[in-house]
């Protein structure tokens, strides 16, 4: 079992940045693709950004331009750095990573997830 843990959220004002950082306990990222989803109160958990196994980069025209996704070259480290937050991306965000993936699923293994709110 892969375990993920998510780190660097927090509480900004809007305009503000974060960068949300997941780690795999055990492994690297190798051979995974790899995702960042939100979920915000009231509402279905969405993707935010993901990069496939074949290297390819997808994120939501929501964040697109404001969000992105990257690994170290390691691929020990999975980031989403957020710029110009919004109010409106208040959120748990969740990290997902494996080998096989649905939009609605994600992929086979979720961090607990990490607050981000954002203050208007």
């Amino acid at each position: 079992q892969v375990q993920l843990v998510e780190s660097g959220g927090g509480l900004v004002q809007a305009g503000g940045s974060l960068r949300l950082s997941c780690a795999a306990s055990g492994r690297t990222f190798s051979g995974y693709g790899m995702g960042w989803y939100r979920q915000a109160p009231g509402k279905q958990r969405e993707l935010v950004a993901r990069i496939t196994r074949g290297g390819s980069t997808v994120v939501a025209d929501s964040v697109k331009g404001r969000f992105t996704i990257a690994t170290d070259n390691a691929k020990i480290t999975l980031y989403l750095q957020m710029n110009s937050l919004k109010p409106e991306d208040t959120a748990v965000y969740y990290c997902t990573a494996g080998t096989t993936w649905t939009i609605t699923s994600g992929y086979n293994y979720w961090g607990q997830g990490t607050q981000v709110t954002v203050s208007s």
